[in-house]
């Protein structure tokens, strides 16, 4: 039974009170918590707010099944600039990782970013395997588990398919480190989702649902694209994916983040087979 999470980013004009009594008020069954200022950037939750976040998930009875801590922009992306940058920012996903464990997520979730226009396919290999090496033995050692997402072709320039993703998995080669789709990172490269779930097996452990233009990075609310959702969640629930799913609009929605929630769970779940939804509609307000 996949369970179906809101992505919080978008939220991030209004205090993260109101993100726990949307995801309750309208149904979703976690939220996959944006670690970013305001609300749950790591070193901030590391300083002392922490607790205010626990207090949120008891309080409203919505859990944090996933941590994606901000990366791959400014100020940190392990994948470009110096080695100091690139150790300042694999403490920084340290820290990540230490967060999310304290928050009960399941998984922290990272990705990597652009390498740069300069870096050679094996320098660009070597960096990440190294990093991700490094961070996957962090994770082991604190106890919790990482997703390594891949990213569209506008976003980075490696990594961006399921057949490199499971590459990766294998030089790593950590307990501790699994893979994930979204949507429109297949979509936008002309690779089928169900790829994922072909090359990864075991492995792919979460998903990231929206929809999709088919031309760039774009993530809208399902239906209102041109992916084909509802069959895909056909597939999913035909082949037994018992993942999670996340509703993952980010700041194309901000000025109305509550009303386009709302929407965005009630299409997606109108789509799925009737196994596979948790639940029923969202609630009224």
């Amino acid at each position: 039974m996949m369970e179906i999470g809101m992505f919080t980013s978008g939220y991030q004009r209004y205090p993260l009170a109101r993100v726990f009594e949307d995801a309750a008020r309208l149904g979703y069954d976690y939220i996959e918590l944006w670690g970013g200022r305001p609300h749950a950037y790591p070193p901030d939750l590391a300083a002392g707010d922490l607790g205010a976040v626990l207090e949120l998930v008891e309080r409203h009875g919505v859990p944090v099944g996933v941590y994606t801590p901000e990366h791959n922009a400014y100020p940190f992306n392990y994948m470009l600039g110096s080695e100091r940058q690139r150790r300042e920012a694999l403490d920084y996903l340290k820290t990540a990782i230490e967060m999310g464990k304290a928050l009960g997520a399941e998984y922290t979730l990272i990705s990597a970013g652009h390498a740069g226009n300069t870096a050679t396919p094996a320098e660009i290999r070597a960096r990440l395997v190294d990093s991700l090496r490094e961070l996957a033995a962090h994770a082991e050692k604190t106890g919790h588990q990482l997703l390594l997402e891949t990213l569209t072709v506008y976003e980075s320039n490696h990594c961006t398919t399921a057949g490199e993703l499971a590459e990766v998995l294998d030089a790593v080669n950590s307990p501790c480190l699994f893979g994930m789709c979204d949507v429109v990172v297949p979509f936008t490269t002309g690779e089928p989702a169900l790829d994922y779930l072909d090359k990864l097996g075991g492995r792919m452990r979460h998903l990231h649902l929206v929809d999709s233009d088919g031309a760039s990075d774009a993530h809208l609310v399902p239906g209102e694209g041109r992916y084909p959702l509802a069959e895909l969640l056909v597939e999913l629930s035909q082949r037994g994916y018992t993942g999670r799913a996340t509703i993952e609009l980010v700041t194309a929605y901000m000025n109305e983040p509550t009303l386009y929630a709302r929407r965005a769970l009630e299409q997606l779940r109108r789509m799925m087979p009737q196994t596979g939804a948790k639940g029923g509609a969202a609630n009224d307000a």
